[in-house]
């Protein structure tokens, strides 16, 4: 298996180069894909059918936050398995997850569908679209199981320390669904249930080919599914709920930001959106390296050197300085330019690129809190992040841009967040440094069986 690492030995600094490289790619397709279903949507069926889709998209997005808990829990799992070179266990909890996750994509997608109008009027869908963003929602929950299996085998192989077979699949779903959307959406005549068709279809080839290609490449230990020991879905539930929890956490934070920014009117909330959409690109490198790190220090924190995951955790940190340092000087030079990608007005384009000149020397520092609460994950101390994250929206960002947009107008949105991510970095590190997550065990029970 020569595409997969064993991050025990060897040189750290080309282990994080060479797995994280990938990771961005794939992250950075990932995020292209959503923007291509946009685009299609909103040029061939107009505003209506985009609204529809963005409407849906909030509540596909809380279920995929949901899938990357879980996904969180399989990394740390997994890859503590691969660094203890237990493949005994590697395939027990691999069949435990697959299992698990079966039942609860399945079991989600009956419930989205049945559901799916009700929770569009829980979010006050207008009447004019409902019926367009029922349609799309209810198709997306029948191809749950290819959103949850399609991330699984990528988190999978990434904990076994390979990073470039998952880019193939990533690759195949987005080539594929900028194919089938203008199709589906204008040749087949299906409008906005077109467009969900191609994604559930272009997610569910991937993970066909996926399990196919794992399979005959034998690249993880996949066998026909068992029922698993309640010891083993305790575990990943003990691991997965608070990971969940972090990514909720997350979203109802992103939400009351929100509610700071529409107080200044629509032309700030359309700024403060462009911003937010260059935002989601801009820290893709950030995310990346967290998935890499800790990977890294997942494999070495089963064998319990700890010399060598305080080095990964310091290399990822360097690295992520460099590179979202480099980032933010070229946001500061094209900021405007970038902005009007997505916006004309003067007014919101002026805030969307003061905004991003502002807070982009802060992004190292919310990269660090990536790297370091993803070294503290990796050891599967899930509540001490989910502490540190609520700290980082609840105690200091959502306040501290209530705060500064009330003494500076609507550039005190920026000065506040850019604050908190500073402050934020100083606990994430302070926990990192001083904090229990080394006493965490996750296997002692198997050993005493």
């Amino acid at each position: 298996m020569r595409s997969q690492h064993d991050f025990t030995q060897g040189n750290i600094w080309r282990h994080l180069m060479v797995f994280s490289g990938p990771i961005m790619l794939a992250n950075l397709l990932q995020t292209s894909y959503q923007l291509v279903d946009s685009l299609w949507v909103g040029n061939l069926l107009g505003a209506d059918a985009l609204g529809a889709v963005a409407v849906s998209g909030t509540i596909i997005f809380t279920v995929l936050s949901f899938i990357i808990g879980l996904n969180n829990a399989a990394l740390t799992i997994l890859s503590q398995q691969k660094g203890q070179k237990n493949k005994d266990g590697l395939k027990r909890y691999l069949n435990a997850f697959v299992v698990l996750l079966s039942v609860m994509a399945i079991s989600l997608g009956l419930i989205g569908f049945i559901f799916a109008e009700s929770f569009l009027r829980l979010l006050g869908t207008p009447e004019e679209i409902l019926h367009l963003s029922t349609s799309y929602l209810q198709i997306n929950f029948l191809g749950m199981l290819f959103l949850f299996g399609y991330n699984f085998i990528s988190t999978v192989l990434r904990s076994l320390g390979d990073s470039k077979t998952p880019l193939r699949f990533v690759t195949i779903a987005v080539l594929l669904n900028l194919v089938l959307d203008p199709i589906f959406i204008s040749t087949f005549d299906m409008g906005v249930e077109g467009a969900a068709y191609a994604t559930i279809i272009s997610q569910g080839f991937a993970f066909v080919y996926g399990i196919v290609y794992v399979l005959r490449k034998k690249l993880a230990p996949f066998t026909i599914p068992t029922l698993p020991s309640w010891q083993e879905i305790r575990l990943i539930l003990h691991l997965g709920i608070p990971s969940g929890l972090q990514m909720s956490v997350i979203s109802a934070g992103s939400a009351a930001i929100m509610s700071v920014v529409t107080s200044f009117g629509p032309l700030v909330v359309g700024g403060y959106g462009a911003a937010q959409r260059l935002d989601s690109i801009i820290m893709i490198p950030a995310h990346a390296l967290a998935t890499a790190v800790g990977s890294m220090a997942g494999q070495n924190i089963g064998i319990k050197n700890w010399e060598r995951v305080g080095k990964i955790a310091k290399y990822g940190v360097l690295y992520n300085f460099a590179v979202m340092t480099l980032i933010g000087l070229l946001v500061v030079l094209f900021a405007e330019h970038a902005v009007r990608l997505f916006i004309q007005e003067e007014e919101a384009v002026e805030f969307g690129a003061t905004y991003l000149r502002i807070i982009a020397l802060c992004y190292p520092f919310l990269g660090i809190n990536f790297i370091l609460n993803g070294v503290v994950r990796a050891a599967g101390a899930m509540y001490a992040v989910l502490i540190l994250n609520v700290i980082s929206f609840w105690v200091l960002r959502y306040p501290l841009t209530f705060l500064f947009s009330s003494l500076f107008g609507d550039m005190g949105i920026a000065i506040g967040m850019g604050v908190s991510f500073i402050i934020s970095s100083v606990f994430a590190f302070a926990y990192f440094k001083f904090g229990k997550w080394r006493e965490k065990v996750l296997f002692r029970q198997q050993k005493n069986e």
